[in-house]
């Protein structure tokens, strides 16, 4: 029989934080496992054997929460080295369980890191960060298994060897560029915390961002989705009803739209701020949005469209899950419709700048519009959305050829 206990040492000087060790008791053999994991005795509950969370500053329940993670994740390694060692059915002690531990505990793995750094990021309120390096680390198990890898072998040949298993998924350059980022800042905070060495995995494969076609579509193909009859297709008139609150609204973010409240609007205005730039924005409320908020019953919620629908539910995944459904629904009903582009939420804020450019809108009111923080951003983001106009010029000079 074979047990595992938490042990909290206080130190000799009552003003200083005490040390957590772990006990192995195998055959009534005793061994000890220090740690630096650090605590006052107030944060320890010795009835329990475990950290006490509660009545501490924010700054310091963060750090014993960390604590916590790292206490749960040593006692589930051992009992894995506990479980390894009696199905080998040969015989061992004490010392060699303490010695699997303090072995593994120096080649700590990737994935057991970046599970520990995702849960720290959403402590400190970073649950977008959390929930990237969630996409990017399961397309990495999907590669490389289940099996934990030690950090020391992140080296360039697997990366590259990654790199190509996402391109023979069918990812873009930027979709694949877009996990060699993310998974390089992960890496980089391993070497930063002194856990592995840096050997620069990421040289030999692409972290840039190209320039991609941005994709808007004409008046025409607006007025088309606007006016087709949905009856028959209650998730699709959902779907393009949000897509038209979106271009009504100068091209709303979906984010944005997601999280207005009804006390956004007041007045006969719209405001909000942009979760993207913090910036406040302005909107008077027209008569075409009036029509889409009287559709749907939101009398159970403070939001103010019908996407998140249930406050007592995690509202990040059920907006998470209706950008999804919407984006579906409309890439059916562009099919239906034979739009060139792929339709999505997205397309609607491109198509309002487009047409606001063909109209001959400054570009300093399409930046306010649109809650750009500099002209040059709309510039930018405007620069590869219309080019009928360097068409024509093109077209003038091969007919004088």
């Amino acid at each position: 029989m074979t047990s595992i206990k938490i042990k909290f040492r206080t130190s000799s000087v009552n003003t200083k934080e005490g040390t957590l060790f772990y006990q192995v008791i195998h055959e009534r053999e005793v061994r000890q496992i220090n740690t630096n994991y650090r605590l006052f005795p107030t944060e320890w509950n010795k009835r329990l054997a475990q950290i006490r969370l509660s009545s501490f500053s924010e700054p310091r329940q963060v750090y014993l929460s960390e604590l916590k993670d790292k206490v749960e994740e040593d006692t589930s390694r051992l009992g894995s080295i506990i479980s390894h060692l009696e199905r080998s059915t040969k015989a061992y002690t004490s010392d060699k369980i303490v010695d699997l531990f303090l072995s593994s505990s120096n080649n700590k793995g990737f994935v057991s890191f970046t599970k520990n750094l995702m849960r720290q990021l959403k402590l400190i309120g970073k649950g977008r960060t959390s929930e990237t390096y969630t996409t990017v680390l399961n397309s990495f198990i999907r590669f490389h298994g289940e099996e934990d890898i030690p950090l020391k072998d992140i080296d360039s040949g697997l990366i590259t060897k990654y790199e190509v298993f996402l391109k023979t998924k069918g990812l873009s350059q930027n979709s694949t560029s877009f996990y060699m980022r993310n998974l390089r800042a992960i890496y980089n905070r391993a070497v930063e915390k002194g856990l592995t060495t840096q050997q620069n995995p990421f040289k030999h494969v692409y972290t840039g961002i190209d320039k991609t076609v941005k994709r808007a579509i004409s008046m025409t193909n607006i007025r088309q989705i606007k006016d087709m009859d949905l009856t028959s297709f209650p998730t699709m008139d959902y779907a393009r009803d949000m897509f038209m609150f979106s271009f009504y609204t100068r091209g709303m973010s979906f984010v944005d739209m997601a999280f207005l409240k009804k006390k956004n609007l007041q007045n006969g205005t719209l405001s909000y701020r942009r979760q993207k730039t913090n910036q406040q924005l302005f909107i008077k409320w027209e008569k075409p949005m009036q029509e889409i908020l009287k559709k749907y019953d939101t009398r159970g919620t403070s939001y103010l469209l019908p996407i998140i629908k249930d406050t007592n539910k995690n509202v990040r995944l059920q907006y998470k899950n209706a950008a999804h459904l919407i984006n579906k629904k409309l890439k059916q009903l562009g099919e239906k419709l034979e739009i060139p582009a792929p339709l999505t939420m997205y397309v609607a804020r491109h198509s309002w700048a487009s047409i606001a450019k063909s109209k001959n809108i400054p570009i300093s009111v399409i930046s306010e519009g649109m809650g750009h923080d500099s002209e040059n951003t709309t510039r930018i983001y405007l620069a590869s959305l219309d080019t009928s106009v360097v068409d024509k010029a093109n077209k003038l000079i091969l007919k004088s050829l």
